[in-house]
Order: structure tokens, then C-alpha cells, then sequence
């Protein structure tokens, strides 16, 4: 038994939220011999990569989503089912604290991630799995047991009411992008029931820095001396890269991970591991 998503049925379907180097590194991992809905906000770019890979071999189906938006979601779930068995969703769409203001993030990161989970709560098929990405950086704050609670479980459509998100409290995108992931967590753990009452799966992964476009640009902005100050401390002392991103994800979709589920998993080379450890 490998690691690999039994992927060889054309009639299953893999739906990935997001055009940047993880998604696209994810479908060349895991999705061929399926169809791939590949779905983003930004047409071009979601053309681009549709057409790379279409060229390469792969069946592509792109759908322009917002995921802020409920009925954006629901349109792309509907859509799936129309082209066969959802046996895997991997959201990786998200925006980053350089490239977004914390109104922002709170919408993507955070609102996004909670409608694509209860959209496809709905139509994953029995035996299917959803990975979701968060990040290392959900591990880098502390919130009380309350608030935690209400991330996890307040209804998506409340979700950003819940006054510890309000703009003016938060203050910065940095912090809303740790509170977002945090939640991404949580909410990951929590609805791993409803997706369990189809039979299926979902977890969450949290990466580290990791070498694409967006991390790039995390690298450049504000925290970079941070991020870069943690890479050096960590185990592997590098950054990720996207495929090993999608290793993971394939190993969470796949029969080897048949009794995983609401759990994350860190792919940060040790970041984490290492804060608050003196090398020898």
C-alpha cells in the first residue's frame, strides 16, 4: 500500500482552492488520473495555471470562487458533483499579513476556510478526505479556552461578529493572520464530526516557510527577520519547499492516513519544535 490517494478512477474528483505554487504543486501530486476543479479569485492567474496543466497531462476544470462569499462556495461544491465523486478537497487559498489588511484576512483566512468546510461537509464523498492549510503560524500566540471554543464552533455566518474580531481590537495583520489560523485548526477539529457522519475525512496542515510566491513576499515584508532569524533556528534550518507540502497532503488523503482525522500536522522543518531551544 503506497501513500498515494487511490487516484486512478476518472470518475473521482479533486477540488483545489487556489492557484499559487501549493495548489498546482498538490494536483501534480495527487490528482492524476481525476478531474481537478482548480478554483481561484483571480481569473489569470487561475487560467495560467488551468493551461500548464491541461498541457502537462492533467484533466482541469477551472472555476473562478471567492470563498468570502457563501454562495461562491456553494456554486463550486454544486459544480464538483456535476463532474463525478468528490473524493478530495485541499484548500490552500489564503492571504498573507504583507499582502492583505486585517479586514482582509479575516474574510479569507479565517471565513473562507469555514465555508469551504461547510460546503463540502455536504458533498465529500464517503471515503473521501479534506486537507486544509493554516499555518506554523497558529502556534505562535495563545488565546483563552473561551475564545477557542467560539472559533470552533460559533455558526460560519456569525463568525466575524465575535467582538475579538473586530478590526480595532486585533490591530494588525499579523495577528489576524495567527488568530485566523488558529482558527482554522479548531474549526478543522470540530467539524471532522459532520465530515465523519459521510464517512469521511479532514485535517489540517500547518506549514512552515515555505519557498513560493507568497512566502517569498513574507520574507521581504515586515516579519522576514523573524522568519528568517526562525528558519536558521530550527532543525532543518531551510525553508520548505511546495512539493514537500504536497507530500503531506497526499499522505492525509491517502489509505495510509485511514485513521487520521481532526488533527493537524506541522510541515515547518522544525520551527516550531525549536523556539525557546539553545543549539549545542
Amino acid at each position: 500500500m503506497t501513500t498515494e490517494r487511490a487516484n486512478s478512477n476518472p470518475a473521482d474528483v479533486v477540488v483545489i482552492t487556489g492557484a499559487g505554487g501549493m495548489g498546482v504543486a498538490v494536483a501534480r501530486r495527487v490528482a492524476a488520473g481525476s478531474t481537478i476543479i482548480l478554483a481561484d479569485v483571480d481569473k489569470p492567474k487561475l487560467d495560467v495555471q488551468a493551461a500548464s496543466l491541461t498541457a502537462s497531462g492533467y484533466r482541469v476544470v477551472g472555476q473562478v470562487v471567492d470563498v468570502c462569499e457563501r454562495g461562491s462556495v456553494e456554486e463550486l461544491a454544486a459544480r464538483a458533483q456535476t463532474h463525478g465523486r468528490v473524493a478530495a478537497v485541499v484548500h490552500t487559498a489564503g492571504a498573507s499579513p504583507v499582502q492583505a489588511p486585517v479586514a482582509t484576512i479575516l474574510r479569507v483566512d479565517l471565513l473562507g476556510t469555514a465555508r469551504m468546510l461547510d460546503a463540502f461537509a455536504d458533498v465529500i464523498a464517503p471515503g473521501g478526505a479534506g486537507v486544509f492549510i493554516a499555518s506554523m503560524a497558529a502556534n505562535m500566540g495563545s488565546l483563552d479556552a473561551d475564545l477557542e471554543q467560539r472559533l470552533a464552533a460559533t455558526p460560519t455566518d456569525q463568525l466575524l461578529e465575535l467582538p475579538e474580531l473586530a478590526a480595532a481590537t486585533i490591530g494588525d495583520p499579523g495577528t489576524a493572520y495567527m488568530i485566523s489560523k488558529r482558527a482554522n485548526q479548531l474549526r478543522v477539529r470540530h467539524e471532522s464530526l459532520r465530515w465523519g457522519a459521510r464517512g469521511a475525512r479532514v485535517n489540517s496542515i500547518s506549514p512552515g516557510v515555505v519557498a513560493t510566491e507568497m512566502g517569498a513576499a513574507e520574507l521581504d515584508g515586515p516579519y522576514g527577520d523573524v522568519m528568517r532569524a526562525m528558519v536558521a533556528g530550527s532543525g532543518l534550518g531551510r525553508v520548505g519547499t511546495a512539493e514537500e507540502v504536497a507530500a503531506a497532503v497526499s499522505f492525509l488523503l491517502s489509505c495510509d492516513a485511514s485513521f487520521i482525522t481532526g488533527t493537524d500536522l506541522l510541515v515547518d522543518g522544525g520551527a516550531v519544535a525549536s523556539i525557546g531551544i539553545t543549539r549545542r
